[in-house]
């Protein structure tokens, strides 16, 4: 069987898209730099700030508006008491815990009863916001003196219940942070400090995420930081730290920051309660409810500001199997199509500003479609060149192109973090990062990609999104298993 109608076909396509591939791969790789630049220059006014940031005195002062933690519950016994103990502990002149048990079938909620001596309260919802399930019972600690809720209510999913938290909050300000994380001590101190300098305009905020697997974890403190033992969770705290943490201050910074993670996001509680909270329907709902405070800001012509906070950081634990990491990139590239395309109205429209012009024009050509893209490239330039179409000058100026200048980001994001924040202590951990970031371009960027590209399809053809199960291993494993290296 002759090959050449198969050679002319690749040759004919390969004509028309051999420029536009190299273009797509060069600007894309270039707009990471450009935000890891801009995330360079904020990291740099930040830690020149720290000294003079005046957290003690914040610490002690009446006037910084109150935090409501809002952290919804599903199965989650492996680690839910060291969560919950870190975030009553946090340095906070005022906050309150709210967890809301999402129809758990673990031995969850009775950790947390025994843990917290709790007892339930006659305590009536408010209907600030529209939810699906009411609460079934209020607990709250026998001592009276713990600012803890625990509320119970049937399964309705995470959105439903963060709202149901938000309507039992009490303070101005309420943080979403997911069960399975835990907070830094002054993460409230710094994540909140936004609202206090700029109370009017600031409406929401985002911080730092970054992976506690194998971390050594004490009394609800992460106190010694140590780099996953196992290749998945490794390759996610480069993933975390490059688009995460680099790519989200450098949009802070442009002032069009339109995704804030859902693991560590905090908001003023009148504007959710204007904008109806958190979207059930929604895949990508931490997504869909940033970009739907933008355009209810814009369209009342309210000057308001969204930022990206680097000094607080959340530590969360990340899938360690093949499985749970295929649903969970499917169902995140599912909730940003989904998600761009309700908001499809605000690309390119000048009404949104920065927003429209720029961060969500850039979402569509560089998030979106970035999988699509790649796979099809590399296919059809392997393809090209083994067939003979292409030849090894091109192929090797692609494979620069394409993922020696990505590995060249990952190693400046790296960079920039080690200079700026320097968590990872050990040489060896340093190392593992470096060669991660080079690992990660063969075969699991690919891998990825088609995960993401699932996700897509799967909404395109109507099919009913399953959120699957994400085994944790709790912080009390990695406690016991740190204690003395």
């Amino acid at each position: 069987m002759t090959l050449d109608p198969l050679r002319t076909g690749v040759e004919a396509v390969f004509g028309v898209i051999a420029l536009p591939i190299l273009i797509y791969f060069l600007v894309i790789n270039s707009s990471y730099l450009i935000l890891i630049v801009l995330s360079a220059l904020e990291f740099r006014r930040s830690v020149r700030r720290l000294p003079h940031a005046g957290r003690d005195e914040l610490l002690g002062s009446g006037l910084v508006p109150g935090v409501s933690v809002v952290t919804p519950m599903h199965n989650e016994e492996a680690g839910i008491r060291e969560a919950v103990r870190a975030m009553l502990s946090l340095h906070y002149p005022q906050h309150e815990v709210v967890v809301v048990d999402d129809g758990s079938t673990d031995g969850g909620f009775e950790a947390l009863r025994t843990a917290f001596d709790l007892v339930e309260v006659p305590r009536r919802m408010a209907q600030d916001l529209t939810v699906r399930e009411q609460a079934t019972s209020v607990h709250v600690p026998r001592d009276g003196r713990t600012r803890l809720t625990v509320v119970r209510k049937a399964n309705s999913g995470r959105s439903d219940s963060i709202n149901v938290g938000v309507n039992f909050a009490t303070e101005d300000l309420v943080v979403f942070v997911d069960s399975d994380s835990i907070l830094d001590a002054d993460a409230l101190l710094a994540i909140a400090r936004p609202f206090a300098d700029d109370p009017v305009r600031t409406v929401a905020a985002g911080g730092v995420i970054r992976v506690v697997n194998d971390c050594v974890v004490h009394s609800g403190r992460v106190i010694r930081v140590r780099m996953p033992r196992r290749f998945l969770p490794r390759v996610q705290v480069v993933e975390y730290l490059r688009a995460f943490h680099l790519g989200r201050s450098g949009w802070s910074r442009l002032k069009a920051l339109i995704l804030i993670s859902g693991a560590f996001g905090i908001f003023r509680r009148d504007v959710l309660v204007e904008v109806g909270g958190l979207d059930p329907d929604s895949i990508g709902e931490d997504f869909e409810l940033v970009m739907r405070v933008h355009r209810h800001m814009r369209r009342q012509r309210r000057d308001y500001a969204v930022k990206f906070i680097q000094e607080p950081i959340c530590w969360t634990e990340v899938p360690e199997t093949a499985g749970v990491l295929r649903k969970q990139r499917a169902r995140w590239h599912r909730g940003l199509w989904e998600t761009l395309w309700a908001y499809r109205g605000m690309t390119f429209n000048p009404r949104y500003g920065r927003v429209g012009l720029i961060a969500v024009p850039y979402y569509w050509f560089f998030e979106l479609f970035a999988p699509l893209l790649e796979l099809f490239g590399l296919i059809l330039v392997v393809a090209g060149w083994l067939l003979g179409v292409v030849d090894v000058g091109y192929f090797l100026l692609f494979m620069a192109v394409a993922y020696a200048y990505a590995i060249l980001v990952t190693l400046a994001a790296m960079t920039v973090e080690e200079l700026s924040f320097h968590k990872y202590p050990r040489w060896r951990d340093l190392l593992t990062t470096l060669w991660v970031a080079v690992l990660e371009n063969v075969g699991y960027r690919q891998l990825t990609a088609v995960w993401r590209l699932e996700g897509w399809w799967h909404s395109l053809i109507g099919r009913k999104q399953e959120w699957g199960t994400m085994t944790r291993t709790g912080f009390a494993t990695n406690q016991s298993s740190g204690e003395g290296q």
